[in-house]
């Protein structure tokens, strides 16, 4: 299947989710949501943009222990056995400089409900002053563009680490995304602030230049995983499985292993875009795996 999260691009993303109904394997439609909550002397907004439903197939997660396996994490968990679904979500940052924004879902040519989920939380595009990509699968950059293809935060800079967007643009199936944002982007490189309070980690695994961002008001933090998890169940509870999205799986294991470790010991609370919406809240260790402890409901 190779980099599946790479191969569901945005046109991809875009077909499916024209003809899918709610429920339907592939990426969802969702009502517009958003949920305020605040970060030190921040406010901080998750915002719905879809759902991604995919099958127990042993294609995607748990490809080296089979759908059966699967299913019995799934069953023990109260979830029904022969789908796996993931929010999409975004993270919107309000201070007293601009809005930013952490990834953007995948957007209006997707059909997701990123621009209803802004409006709700009173966001005009115009007000986006960063976006800040974890990585450039097409479920966290789609938003990058509005329904009509053009770039949908005008007034926005797109900062990425170097070696994401060195890899995005050669990548033929973001060809289209890369021309519009091309003179917008900055490139950085992982480890000190991109912007007052916010620093980019490197985070490599899922793709070459993946990255996780720490936010910082005062004495409060958050971190934004990124995908180092995407299920709230199956990436905490079976960490150690192969995830066929993770563009180098050995590397990838070892980062959600350790990072999972390092959150449950520090009581990190966290952001984690495919967790249940609003993906805010703890991992806790149990036993030898790991919980998802949700802060806001």
């Amino acid at each position: 299947m190779g980099a599946m999260m790479a191969a569901l691009s945005l046109t991809t993303l875009s077909m499916a989710m024209a003809a899918g109904a709610k429920d339907q394997f592939g990426p969802n439609s969702v009502a517009p949501a958003a949920q305020t909550f605040p970060l030190g002397k921040l406010r901080l907004t998750a915002l719905h943009d879809a759902q991604l439903v995919l099958p127990n197939d042993a294609k995607v997660f748990g490809v080296d222990a089979g759908p059966e396996a699967v299913g019995k994490v799934l069953r023990a968990n109260g979830l029904p056995d022969r789908k796996i679904t993931l929010s999409i979500n975004v993270l919107a940052i309000r201070s007293g400089r601009g809005v930013v924004l952490l990834d953007t879902g995948i957007g209006a040519q997707g059909h997701g409900s990123l621009a209803g989920s802004l409006k709700l939380a009173g966001i005009a595009p115009e007000s986006v002053t960063d976006v800040l990509i974890t990585h450039t699968h097409g479920d966290h950059t789609g938003g990058l563009l509005d329904k009509n293809g053009n770039y949908a935060f005008p007034r926005a800079t797109v900062r990425m680490s170097a070696r994401e967007w060195e890899e995005m643009r050669g990548r033929k199936d973001a060809a289209a995304i890369v021309k519009v944002i091309s003179a917008h982007v900055v490139p950085f490189t992982p480890g000190a602030p991109v912007l007052p309070g916010i620093t980019p980690l490197s985070s490599y695994g899922h793709t070459k230049g993946h990255v996780v961002y720490q936010i910082v008001s005062g004495r409060a933090s958050l971190l934004d995983i990124g995908d180092t998890a995407h299920s709230s169940v199956i990436s905490l509870q079976k960490p150690e499985w192969t995830v066929e999205f993770d563009e180098d799986s050995p590397t990838a294991k070892a980062a959600r292993q350790a990072t999972l470790k390092r959150l449950a010991a520090r009581h990190t609370l966290i952001y984690a875009p495919h967790f249940p919406f609003p993906g805010v809240g703890r991992i806790a260790a149990v036993g030898g795996a790991y919980r998802w402890k949700p802060a806001l409901r």
